[in-house]
């Protein structure tokens, strides 16, 4: 059973969502966060697996948080649960380390779909906003579902390849060995369908929109 962290300032919120994950029967909510100092203490004492997290709440950074977030606590899957629209933020805060983007117009259903997928360790993304970037640029979309289709890892490495850091120091952040750091940078190459580190450096940053 999966722990879940709930992260919003919105007490009707943190209930809908407690009620969709109960039904399941798969989750267990494990604490719920009313700003980013009760997030904070609840991500060192619970240790969740998966962090469903509104960016815009009190004494929270927005995707300046994600980041910090993510790297204090690499193993817990971020959920983005916003009122803010897909299309402004959320290819961002999946490059700054988010496993999903899930706007509070959607759906129950896509709401459960983004949770699930998530919880296997994948990563979720609508397909009506890589739809939105097909009419927008037929070659930035191919890029998109490139980058969908990397694991969570994967992204870890490259968000810290393109803030400048060495491999040596990608080792140290995520508790591998530098030899697993150059397979996947060999694998995100491949993947992403570039030739050199700058070429991927550069594909990276495609996803930094807002």
């Amino acid at each position: 059973m999966k722990k879940i962290l709930i992260a919003d300032h919105h007490p009707v919120v943190r209930k809908g969502i407690s009620c969709m994950l109960d039904q399941e029967g798969s989750f267990e909510i494990i604490a719920k966060a009313n700003n980013g100092d009760e997030l904070y203490k609840y991500l060192e004492k619970e240790q969740p697996d998966i962090l469903i997290m509104e960016i815009d709440m009190p004494q929270i950074s927005g995707i300046n948080a994600l980041r910090s977030i993510k790297t204090q606590f690499p193993e817990t899957r971020v959920l983005i649960f916003s009122i803010h629209p897909e299309e402004i933020y959320a290819l961002r805060a999946i490059k700054s380390g988010a496993a999903g983007y899930v706007p509070k117009t959607a759906s129950t259903k896509l709401f459960l779909k983004a949770i699930r997928q998530i919880a296997k360790g994948g990563i979720f993304l609508n397909e009506e906003l890589t739809s939105t970037f097909t009419k927008r640029n037929v070659g930035e979309s191919s890029a998109i579902s490139r980058y969908k289709k990397l694991s969570s890892r994967e992204i870890e490495v490259l968000n810290l390849l393109s803030s400048g850091k060495r491999n040596k120091d990608i080792a140290n952040e995520l508790n591998i060995n530098e030899k697993t750091v150059s397979t996947y940078k060999t694998r995100l190459l491949k993947k992403l369908k570039v030739d050199n580190l700058a070429d991927l450096i550069h594909q990276s940053r495609m996803f930094q929109f807002g």
